[in-house]
């Protein structure tokens, strides 16, 4: 699944558009690795967003295929940290 649809999917990321501002402004990471929106995300890919004043790390569980809660969301993922 595309990490702009995923990030939105999982209640990371308001829109696909702001996953994609993230991308050009290389705030993005998969695995170490500066992100574009179209890329694939696999289970246990390490995703750091650099967020306005934080960091957050995290490691995909489970790839979601529709919208989830918030709460069920955070069964998706692990926060590796969160700064």
């Amino acid at each position: 699944m595309r990490v702009d649809l995923a990030l939105k999917y999982l209640c990371l990321a308001k829109s696909r558009s702001s996953v994609k501002t993230l991308c050009d402004k290389q705030l993005l990471t998969i695995n170490g690795r500066v992100a574009k929106p179209s890329a694939t995300l696999h289970i246990d890919d390490t995703i750091t967003l650099e967020l306005q004043s934080r960091q957050l790390t995290i490691r995909v569980v489970d790839i979601p295929r529709k919208q989830l809660s918030k709460s069920i969301a955070l069964s998706y993922y692990d926060v590796v940290t969160d700064q």
